[in-house]
């Protein structure tokens, strides 16, 4: 079976957290029996820092990713989405939805989403909706969720204080666990049960 692969959108300033839960999952496959390869995109071949202060090489320019290359696009927070930037990133998420492969985006990316109307049609969440009604372009706040996480179709979006939800809304989103232990996933990493680690230990 041909291995999947998510691609991870690098940025400066890359808010290392929302996204790390994810990754580790994914690359892993410690509680899916199915790891992924992880690849790291940048606009430039450039390293870049993120907001931790780990200086991260691409693995590849996003000027080459092409999404029938590819099972999934992660956008982190990161300051260029309150600054108005990340537009190339949204393009690149507008072409994977178009090819509909999923888009996970999380804290400020969610605001690029919104600004460029990728969220209208779909249900989502952020920070709080004022923060995407501040967004110039956001029309989706009737499909705004008031949720840790949110799985809206092709899109997966969350706010920066659920980066375990928005990993297990990710998980859920690719199928690649059941809801028994997605749920137990949630329950240690977020509520700290350690009455729900032997489910999540007989995941696969």
């Amino acid at each position: 079976m041909t291995t999947k692969t998510a691609h991870i959108a690098l940025y400066d300033t890359l808010a290392d957290w929302e996204i790390g839960y994810l990754l580790v999952e994914l690359r892993t496959g410690r509680f899916t029996g199915t790891p992924w390869n992880v690849v790291a995109v940048a606009e430039s071949a450039e390293p870049i820092t993120t907001m931790g202060g780990l200086r991260i090489v691409p693995d590849q320019v996003l000027a080459g990713l092409d999404p029938a290359d590819s099972d999934l696009l992660v956008l982190a927070g990161a300051a260029h989405w309150d600054e108005g930037g990340g537009s190339a990133w949204t393009d690149a998420a507008q072409r994977f939805l178009d090819a509909e492969v999923p888009v996970a985006a999380i804290c400020g990316a969610t605001a690029g989403l919104a600004r460029a109307g990728l969220l209208d049609d779909r249900d989502h969440t952020s920070a709080a909706v004022e923060y995407l009604m501040a967004q110039p372009g956001y029309g989706g706040q009737d499909r705004y969720v008031d949720a840790r996480a949110v799985v809206g179709g092709d899109v997966v979006t969350a706010g920066p204080d659920s980066p375990v939800q928005f990993a297990r809304a990710t998980l859920s989103r690719l199928g690649l666990a059941s809801e028994q232990t997605l749920q137990a996933y949630e329950d240690v990493f977020h509520r700290a049960d350690a009455s729900a680690y032997p489910v999540l230990m007989q995941a696969h």
